[in-house]
């Protein structure tokens, strides 16, 4: 236990931890204890590390000392905000209700740069972001750390004495070495039970938490053609409704300096998941995601009448002359929050715009608006309600609702995630139903029980699953496999503390085995898989992987209709990834990997390089190369009459990204990303599905089907932050892409293409700006 001193007098937090108010202090954390590799472990003598806590009505105050007896070692890469690099870390770990469930964590660098996130078991929210003061210091004994955490940055209960559960980290990079206040016993598979506890607060009137970060932004756009120049305003708000809950809204919402999407030759009869780039839809966004019910790109992406629907329905002299891509999000507002008692709550509402396609009719020069999606309204609903600072039992439903005639959706889940008191055993599973309110009404459910050693060496996992038919939850969620009953078997083992060979070293071996709920065929989602993957005493990363399905399966979702499948042969599949110590200034990356079918000359390989090299603590550039060749593979490209049509093709990949960073102090940055992208698909022979499965060859079909993808992206970018919260971005955009049935299989002239297309630049600013009610109030 650890006892917080009231403040006294003023503490400048420039990282030295010399002020009165910390000298006074005789209530220190010491005695750290190795997390990793050699758990349990007492730190050493000339790396011991003291931590004291001081609070006041606004803020608790944390200053750490940390010996090195070789300072001079210490890492210190800048980077980024929420981006570790290669440097050393302090962190405390805060849990206001003290109940095991989530953690406030609050990470800075020996650089000086802050990382924080929501932290539950096995997961940590980076995206989630604080306003808190920090500042560090190089000594000739090592490095120290003061930090000001507002209590408007974390959540706890308004009693007049507070218990909080907390610990704290150390880690050193050049040694991997992580150590906690409080032992964190890794034979135990949870963590955050594991805490120590932090008293002394009392009396505390926290300020009202309400923040608004108003945002303006311009842009000028250019291709071959055209030029555009836009203006944009808009405002977000946080407020803090009581201790527990907070409400985030975004009005005039712009998400131009997002990430770019990567594109892909998409030849799977599955959509491509996109990564969430959007803040309001990544931060503190941990609840909505419980059940994995939530994909957020649903909102505001696609629309729901395709391109090639409107087609089909124009006449000859109609042509389609605009066709957005995405729909516009007209605002979102979220409500979440965790009692004191254990019962998070969230609430998320969004509202994307009516939108239309632009249609041409040739022979009189009219032109005509047509609904490609509707008003649309978005709700997430969750309860979970955490008990004995290890289990939970979770509520969530999310609704879908269309203006006017369109399909809606509706999707209830119930959650459980339950653990011995000792965290030896966990018991887990769902239920999930879905009804869905179109042309045709359906249903459908699906549900799982899982149950796992979660302790010591051994450890083991059960899980069964059932799906049935109509189970859909892909309007506001993402949903590949249904239709089936599955069973998962997974055995692992593991070393809890380094020997003579390894730091760390883990064996498992897994048996997965999914049967189509109709006929009762072994889906192709079947496998028998062996994986280890260990860590050496210098720091080098190995993973091998071996893959077998040795008996022959079918696909029920490449023929995209239903009720058919096809046939899959037996196959082999193995890979091994290879990461060199990433302490070093130069690192690489190698994984080689196949898959070897039993059908003559049918195979892929596949090999990704990744070389990074660290100039010095501000610049470094990585480059990351993936070559993938498929040899005779069968996919699915059309139909002819009713026959669902199959084609023998050949397949190349290539995919390369270049990432750099100059990094000026901790809050201002340059950043350099480009992506270029290069598929085929070479069609050599065309196949009818049969009603069993196998394929017949079919003479007749000759549409050319083949296709040509080139895809270029580069993002320049300069980042500020120039007060807390308060940003000022600017962007360089660069990016093409050129789709062709016309298969071009030499990569240099791949590349001039696409160079010598119609090229998109975009050059953007944007300026936001952090406003704290209580400031204003104490000025006015």
């Amino acid at each position: 236990m650890l006892v917080a001193k009231p403040k006294q007098g003023n503490i400048n937090i420039d990282g030295k931890t010399d002020d009165e108010e910390w000298l006074k202090n005789n209530e220190v954390a010491t005695d750290f204890i190795m997390f990793n590799p050699d758990n349990g472990k007492a730190i050493d003598t000339e790396k011991a590390t003291s931590v004291k806590v001081i609070y006041d009505n606004d803020a608790i105050y944390i200053s750490a000392v940390l010996k090195d007896n070789e300072p001079d070692k210490i890492q210190r890469e800048l980077t980024e905000r929420d981006v570790f690099g290669i440097a050393d870390n302090f962190a405390v770990f805060i849990n206001g209700f003290n109940d095991g469930q989530q953690d406030y964590r609050f990470y800075v660098s020996a650089a000086g740069t802050q990382m924080d996130c929501l932290a539950t078991e096995d997961n940590e929210d980076f995206t989630w972001d604080a306003i808190w003061q920090s500042s560090v210091k190089i000594t000739d004994f090592g490095w120290t750390v003061e930090m000001k955490i507002p209590y408007a940055a974390i959540r706890f209960p308004r009693n007049k004495k507070q218990t909080w559960g907390i610990n704290f980290l150390r880690e050193i990079k050049r040694t991997t070495q992580k150590f906690t206040w409080n032992h964190i016993n890794t034979k135990i598979g949870a963590v955050l039970t594991q805490t120590g506890q932090l008293d002394g607060i009392e009396n505390t009137s926290p300020s009202t938490r309400l923040f608004f970060i108003p945002y303006t932004s311009a842009y000028y756009q250019t291709d071959k053609f055209t030029s555009d120049k836009t203006l944009k305003a808009g405002l977000d708000i946080k407020y803090g409704i009581n201790d527990a809950f907070t409400l985030d809204a975004i009005l005039v919402p712009d998400f131009g300096q997002t990430k770019f999407d990567n594109a892909i030759l998409n030849l799977e009869p599955f959509e491509q998941k996109l990564n969430e780039n959007r803040p309001f839809f990544t931060e503190g966004t941990n609840l909505f995601n419980i059940g994995n019910l939530f994909y957020s790109r649903r909102i505001g992406g696609n629309s729901i009448v395709s391109k090639e629907e409107i087609e089909s329905k124009l006449s000859t002299s109609e042509e389609i002359t605009e066709y957005p891509n995405t729909v516009e999000l007209i605002n979102a507002v979220k409500l979440s929050g965790r009692t004191e008692k254990g019962l998070g709550i969230g609430f998320l509402n969004a509202v994307t715009e009516k939108t239309f396609a632009s249609i041409k009719d040739n022979e009189n020069n009219s032109t005509r608006k047509e609904v490609i999606n509707p008003l649309t309204n978005y709700n997430i609903l969750v309860f979970d309600q955490r008990f004995r600072q290890n289990s939970s039992v979770s509520f969530i439903n999310t609704n879908t609702s269309r203006n006017g005639n369109y399909r809606d959706a509706n999707v209830t889940g119930l959650i459980f995630d339950l653990n011995t008191k000792a965290n030896t055993y966990n018991l887990s599973g769902d239920f999930k139903y879905a009804t869905i309110n179109d042309i045709e009404d359906y249903d459908g459910f699906k549900s799982s029980l899982s149950f796992a050693r979660t302790s010591g060496k051994f450890r083991y996992i059960f899980t069964g699953k059932y799906t049935s038919k109509k189970y859909d939850t892909n309007d506001l969620g993402i949903l590949y496999y249904y239709n089936y009953h599955s069973g998962y078997v997974n055995g692992s083992y593991r070393i809890l503390n380094p020997n003579k060979l390894f730091n760390s070293f883990l064996f498992e071996q897994e048996v997965n085995l999914d049967i189509d709920n109709s006929t009762n065929k072994i889906q192709n989602t079947s496998w028998i898989q062996t994986i280890v993957t260990v860590t050496t005493l210098n720091l080098c990363y190995f993973q091998f992987g071996l893959n077998i399905v040795p008996f022959e399966t079918f696909d029920f979702y490449l023929p995209q209709e239903d009720g058919r499948y096809i046939y899959n042969p037996r196959k082999i599949s193995g890979y091994l990834e290879i990461e060199t110590n990433k302490n070093k200034n130069f690192t690489f990356d190698f994984t080689p990997s196949f898959v070897k079918y039993d059908e003559d000359n049918r195979f892929t390989y596949k090999f990704y390089a990744g070389p990074k090299y660290r100039f010095n603590d501000k610049f470094s550039l990585a480059f990351a190369t993936e070559y993938t060749n498929e040899n005779s593979n069968i996919g699915r490209i059309g139909t002819s009459n009713s026959d669902i049509i199959f084609a023998r093709r050949d397949r190349e990949i290539i995919e390369s990204e270049l990432t750099g960073k100059y990094a000026i102090n901790d809050r201002m940055t340059f950043n350099l990303k480009a992506r270029y992208y290069w598929s085929y698909s070479d069609n050599k022979h065309f196949f009818t599905l049969n009603d069993d499965g196998h394929l017949s060859h079919n003479e007749t079909y000759n549409m050319n089907k083949n296709r040509n993808l080139n895809s270029w992206n580069l993002d320049f970018s300069y980042s500020w932050w120039f007060a807390p919260g308060s940003q000022l971005s600017i962007l360089y955009r660069n990016y093409a892409q050129e789709d062709t049935n016309l298969v071009e299989k030499n990569l240099s002239k791949n590349i001039k293409t696409i160079f010598n297309s119609n090229m998109t630049n975009i050059f953007s600013i944007s300026l936001r700006y952090f406003i704290d009610y209580n400031n204003v109030k104490h000025k006015l």
